[in-house]
């Protein structure tokens, strides 16, 4: 998700959520739709509604000079013309409904290294260093220690990032609000010769995938549905095959990528694609502006938790690709002669890393998982 990134945005905020909540594998389109629209959401009054706040929001770019937007809209940020060779990037994300998870363990103090991260891990990907963000906590009612524990998180998630934090808005609103919800918008800045956002990669780069913590901050809507509702799992529950207490993993931080690939854009100009692996999955991959596509071969296993939710749930495989990160936070595409050179600074930075894959000419643009047998386009993966 992504700040100015509106298409994205609107696309996953609504149509992500009826798809986590669905029952799984419904293969055709039309039935899918209709299994959306019984589940309280129109797809085809939503993109209506879409292409309407595109066409209002596209109005208002200058066409030059100072303020000038640089992207179209459909990446992870966006950039301000500021003057001189520099832009301005900028892009806004929540932490959606981990949220609940926080408050049902009344454990708030690491949800705002969630915040930071959906956000700074988003100006990443357009080659900008983060420099700032401002928070908005919209809550039911003020609780002096809920908001202290936020800040806590906020604050250790912008040491992480090496941010500042230069302001924010606290909001009650008990007659909209359940529990609380939190939001950043951050700010960074990138030489406007040096956006990345795929242009210049070729067939045969590489794909190095660094490991998620687990699920990030996407896919807690179906999560829950599984594993609360479904398999009747308490957050107080120790799972075996996760080692600790269901809650505990639920709730583990969203990984901070900045210092390491702001590393390998310092050395490595040829970088071609970054990219944050959050709501979509792996069909992060093909945002590109590029007619590439991808097949990623060498995945890791996908890590326990969501294993957990795949047999728990009966969710199919294709599902969980097209959901969850499956144990890959963020991707960087760069010429095969500087992956041994990425990975060593990868590792110097504590970073588990491998190569999963190479990039292949496509005007379709798709994602191949041949371990998987899955092929995916758009928003869905089907067999191959």
């Amino acid at each position: 998700m992504a700040g100015l990134d509106l298409a994205i945005y609107y696309r996953a905020k609504e149509v992500g959520a009826a798809r986590k909540d669905r029952q799984p594998t419904v293969s055709d389109d039309n039935r899918m739709a209709d299994a959306h629209k019984s589940a309280g959401v129109d797809i085809a009054e939503a993109d209506a509604g879409l292409r309407n706040i595109v066409r209002h929001i596209t109005a208002t770019w200058p066409n030059s000079g100072i303020g000038a937007v640089q992207l179209p809209i459909g990446y992870f940020a966006n950039i301000i013309n500021i003057g001189g060779d520099i832009g301005l990037s900028i892009c806004t994300d929540g932490v959606g409904s981990k949220a609940i998870i926080a408050e049902m363990m009344r454990k708030y103090d690491t949800i705002g290294i969630d915040c930071i991260a959906m956000n700074v891990n988003d100006l990443l990907c357009v080659g900008a260093r983060p420099l700032s963000l401002v928070d908005y906590i919209a809550v039911e009612r003020a609780d002096a220690a809920m908001l202290d524990g936020i800040a806590i998180g906020l604050a250790e998630g912008a040491r992480q990032a090496g941010i500042s934090i230069s302001g924010g808005e606290i909001a009650q609103l008990r007659d909209i609000v359940r529990g609380f919800d939190l939001v950043g918008t951050a700010v960074g800045t990138v030489k406007l010769d040096r956006i990345i956002v795929g242009r210049n990669i070729r067939p045969g780069d590489r794909v190095i995938g660094l490991a998620s913590s687990g699920l990030h901050s996407n896919g807690y809507t179906l999560a829950r549905r599984v594993l609360f509702t479904e398999a009747g799992l308490s957050v107080d529950d120790a799972v075996p095959e996760l080692g600790c207490a269901l809650g505990e993993e639920l709730l583990r931080p969203t990984f901070i990528y900045v210092p390491e690939i702001l590393e390998l854009i310092e050395r490595m100009p040829d970088v071609g694609a970054l990219l944050h692996i959050t709501g979509d999955g792996l069909l992060n991959l093909p945002r590109i502006d590029a007619e590439i596509g991808f097949v990623l071969d060498n995945l890791p296993p996908p890590p326990p938790i969501f294993e957990l939710i795949e047999q728990r749930g009966g969710i199919s495989r294709a599902e969980m690709f097209e959901v969850y990160n499956m144990g890959i936070g963020f991707c960087v595409v760069l010429p095969e002669r500087d992956v041994e050179a990425a990975l060593a600074i990868l590792a110097r930075h504590g970073r588990r890393a491998q190569v999963i894959g190479h990039a292949v000419a496509d005007p379709e643009k798709r994602v191949h998982l041949p371990q998987h047998a899955l092929i995916g386009g758009g928003k869905r993966f089907r067999p191959a």
